[in-house]
């Protein structure tokens, strides 16, 4: 792990990290323009999901850091600890299709909302690569947090690019 992802693993509870948040339409450019190689200055294993558009119908792209379980990614809605649902999320509940760019490749992916015991494990695994997402579970003020399986549909295992 690098200097600055130590760092930024560290300063992720802090309450004015969530500004961050404001980078995430150029973290979204730099992602397509590198087809996925370069997300989130590569400090965090990051990925760009690709969902459709819950209202519109309309391609929706974001970055999320993710952790491989099996051949799946594992992302969540954590949304910075805000209150309410990231959009990404709730156009997957409508729609669980989507594509991700993992390290430069395109990979559709069906997504499974993770409950009960499978949602716990997830989420450890998710709050070992970035431990504040405790914090930010504690600030969406009791709203559940989904979390993804993000399962292939092709060949590409997760554990091939991880």
């Amino acid at each position: 792990m690098s200097v600055l992802g130590t760092l930024a693993r560290r300063l992720g509870h802090r309450r004015w990290f969530r500004a961050m948040r404001l980078l995430v339409p150029a973290d979204r450019m730099v992602g397509r323009l590198t087809k996925g190689r370069v997300v989130a200055l590569g400090l965090v294993p990051s990925l760009v999901i690709t969902t459709t558009g819950r209202r519109s119908g309309q391609p929706r792209s974001n970055p999320l850091l993710y952790v491989a379980d099996g051949d799946a990614y594992v992302v969540t809605g954590s949304n910075w600890g805000q209150r309410h649902q990231p959009g990404w999320a709730l156009n997957l509940l409508a729609q669980p299709a989507a594509e991700v760019d993992v390290k430069g490749r395109r990979i559709p992916v069906r997504a499974e909302l993770a409950t009960g015991a499978e949602r716990e494990r997830l989420w450890q695994l998710l709050v070992t690569e970035w431990p504040a997402y405790r914090t930010y579970a504690e600030r969406a003020g009791g709203r559940e947090i989904h979390v993804f399986r993000l399962v292939p549909v092709g060949a590409t295992p997760a554990a091939d690019l991880a």
